[in-house]
């Protein structure tokens, strides 16, 4: 008896394009300004994304007639740096957005982020070095820039602020049950690694902003709060950062926070016949405790196409 597979009839399934966009990714662009013996560098990583209406065709049908290439976009943000210098890294990519939603009317919006690698110069024999640098190590500053049709968001920025505090910080008082193992303790070393971004408002952005002076006013304020604050958790300290820098400073609606909490676990040296009255620890890389949140100014109002595309830690 012959035995044949039954094959489901053919269906047609009716599918639709979802949001999409493209651009080309971590852009390296170091600027190198030579108009004196004294040099100056600049250094930031770009990335651009365009999107509209009008790139369906390009998904759907493979039709690259309103496709900037991704190549192009390289090109213009060195071109870019070379025309009209680079300055802050929010107004280097606020000339970017405009000049792509306008050169090119069928995109409806844009999203330009960017890295800042800061440099300093080396010191030799007391004396700064005029073009001779050595890599700073105060975190990253970034920085996002939205273009949706008329309105633009400006997004700042840092990641990878690694601090510590070896004493100042408590942890006690949470539910336990069962399968609690973890000790209550009213010092310990506090270590985190701060990722932060906050939004200005439009009227500011509108107004104009002093961002390298709001940037460095931002981490000093949140930098302070981390250091004099007596922690009874990482969430009272990330809530009293962000209410820092909105308080200091009403060009900012709101700022974000993703802050790891890097454990660091006394060591047992008993064993040995050592007492460790809290000088020698394990410093563990994971798991890890992942507090995230939001501070916002009361009064402003949201603005979810801000944080579109942009990598989520809240």
């Amino acid at each position: 008896m012959e035995i044949t597979d039954a094959l489901p009839a053919p269906t047609t399934t009716s599918v639709r394009l979802g949001a999409n966009q493209y651009g080309k990714a971590e852009v390296r662009l170091v600027r190198v300004t030579r108009d004196s013996d004294r040099h100056e560098i600049e250094d930031l990583t770009v990335t651009t994304q365009l999107r509209g209406v009008a790139l369906a065709d390009s998904y759907t049908e493979g039709d690259n007639g309103k496709v900037v290439a991704t190549d192009t976009q390289k090109n213009t943000v060195y071109a870019f740096a070379k025309e009209h210098g680079v300055g802050t890294p929010e107004e280097f990519l606020l000339r970017l957005g405009r000049h792509f939603t306008t050169a090119f009317d069928w995109y409806d919006g844009a999203t330009l982020s960017a890295e800042q690698h800061s440099w300093e110069r080396i010191a030799v024999d007391g004396r700064e070095h005029d073009h001779s640098f050595v890599r700073a190590g105060r975190g990253t500053r970034t920085a996002v820039v939205q273009v949706d049709g008329e309105d633009v968001h400006v997004l700042a920025g840092v990641t990878d602020l690694t601090v510590l505090k070896s004493t100042g910080s408590e942890f006690h008082g949470f539910p336990r049950d069962g399968y609690t193992t973890l000790a209550e303790t009213d010092d310990r070393i506090l270590a985190t690694s701060v990722t932060a971004r906050w939004r200005y408002t439009p009227e500011a952005v509108a107004a104009g902003i002093d961002y390298d002076a709001v940037y460095a006013g931002v981490l000093d304020r949140m930098l302070a709060t981390f250091a004099d604050l007596h922690s009874l958790a990482l969430q009272q300290t990330l809530f009293a950062m962000g209410r820092t820098a909105i308080e200091a400073f009403p060009e900012i609606a709101e700022v974000r926070f993703s802050m790891p909490n890097k454990h660091h676990f006394l060591v047992d040296l008993a064993p040995f016949g050592l007492e460790n009255p809290g000088e020698v620890f394990f410093a563990a890389d994971r798991p890890y405790g992942l507090i995230s949140g939001t501070v916002v100014r009361d009064g402003v109002a949201d603005a979810p196409a801000a944080w579109a595309s942009v990598p989520a830690f809240v």
